[in-house]
């Protein structure tokens, strides 16, 4: 049976008409937060050490130029590539006995000059083996953890990396290149899922990272940029960031402090409700990007040398949030690159990055693409003379019963 969406129409109208009560509150809480974005009489460096020495249970974003910089679009250079890649998987279906799942990650190698040239690939892979289901404890009779759902999607977001890395070894010398992930560059999965340390020293510390040490080689002999590009943000943690500046305590303390005190009670509390791309779709300019700050999330410790830091760039109408690894965004040359290519590439593909784009086409796997990939299973198995058995759940799903 279908969604019977009249049985929710009202519910639906009444969260329209709570939304719209609230706008005149939203108004009031960014024109605060504005307010002291703007007051000049704390230093940047006494609202830095404010921040750091503060105790919340909130993701701040560290300062390195003040909560207020704007900065225009840099100039493009004559001639430059941009790299991207993108991923999608097919899981374990548990209801078949043949176990399997396959990541297809595409690529968009894109550049950009005197000969402009457009290569796009997929690179779909089958993992089948005993060992590819499993990340073990390097230790004799460790523990095991099992390949699927959430952890099979971090997985895929490190092979992800390992690919634009391997696009990025194959560009010509002494031409400026930025290589642009899709989403984050915070491993936030392994932290809210309570992996076991040896988990994370896999995906991270032996993945991740050491494509990140690659990429980082990669942009001592030419000009390389790393970036990643989240569209639409939800992120708070300058808003955050700006309640520290608000509390009236130092240090600030939470705990110790407001325990008590009921939401909506709180000084900091006038500007509730806001998120970061709240803030900058009012202070810039179209092209212009924010201040530069530093993640504090507790997975970036870890990070080593490429501790993340971020900014907000206008996109006409749109806020994007740019996440750069520390080599970059701590180097003008290749902060300059990412800013001014992201938005080049944000005109080319209608608001959101035209590399990416081509990425994500080549790596989606359809609803047909994944009866197909069933299908052909099956088939090998036949031909193998191998038996197949399936789930009563799953035949029921295959049969019309009514």
């Amino acid at each position: 049976m279908s969604l019977d969406l009249s049985k929710i129409a009202a519910a639906v109208s009444r969260m329209a008409e709570s939304s719209k009560a609230g706008l005149e509150e939203r108004r009031q809480h960014l024109s605060t937060a504005l307010e002291v974005m703007a007051d000049e009489s704390r230093t940047s460096e006494e609202l830095k050490e404010k921040i750091e020495s503060s105790k919340t249970s909130w993701l701040l974003a560290g300062l390195t130029d003040g909560l207020a910089g704007c900065y225009p679009a840099p100039p493009l250079p004559p001639e430059f590539t941009v790299l991207a890649s993108d991923g999608s998987h097919i899981d374990v279906d548990r209801h078949q006995s043949v176990r399997c799942y396959l990541i297809n990650i595409g690529s968009a190698a894109l550049r950009y000059g005197d000969a402009p040239q457009a290569t796009l690939e997929s690179h779909p892979r089958l993992y089948s083996s005993e060992e590819d289901f499993v990340i073990a404890e390097p230790r004799a009779g460790g523990r095991e953890q099992i390949i699927e759902g959430s952890l099979l999607g971090i997985k895929r977001n490190v092979a992800e990396v390992g690919h634009l890395t391997e696009l990025a070894v194959a560009l010509p010398p002494n031409y400026p290149a930025l290589a642009l992930v899709d989403g984050t560059l915070i491993m936030w999965g392994l932290t809210s899922q309570g992996y076991p340390d040896f988990v994370v020293e896999a995906l991270l510390a032996q993945g991740f990272l050491k494509d990140l040490d690659r990429m980082l080689a990669l942009s001592t002999q030419r000009p390389l940029a790393l970036a990643s590009y989240i569209s639409f943000p939800r992120s708070t943690d300058v808003v955050n960031s700006i309640r520290v500046a608000i509390c009236p305590h130092q240090p600030v303390n939470c705990d110790r402090f407001c325990r008590e005190v009921p939401n909506g009670k709180r000084e900091c509390d006038s500007v509730a409700g806001l998120r970061d791309r709240d803030l900058f779709a009012a202070l810039l300019e179209p092209g212009q990007r924010s201040s530069l700050f530093k993640s504090s999330s507790k997975i970036v410790e870890r990070y080593g040398k490429h501790q993340v830091y971020f900014c907000y760039v206008k996109v006409d109408d749109e806020i994007a949030r740019l996440e750069m690894p520390e080599w970059t965004a701590t180097d003008e040359r290749f902060l300059n690159l990412a800013h001014s290519l992201v938005l080049d590439q944000c005109r080319r593909g209608n608001g959101y990055p035209a590399a990416l784009s081509e990425a994500h086409e080549q790596a989606v796997i359809t609803g047909a693409d994944r009866q197909q990939f069933a299908r052909l299973v099956e088939m090998a198995m036949a031909e193998a003379k191998l038996p197949l058995s399936s789930s009563a759940k799953s035949q029921s799903k295959r049969t019309r019963w009514v």
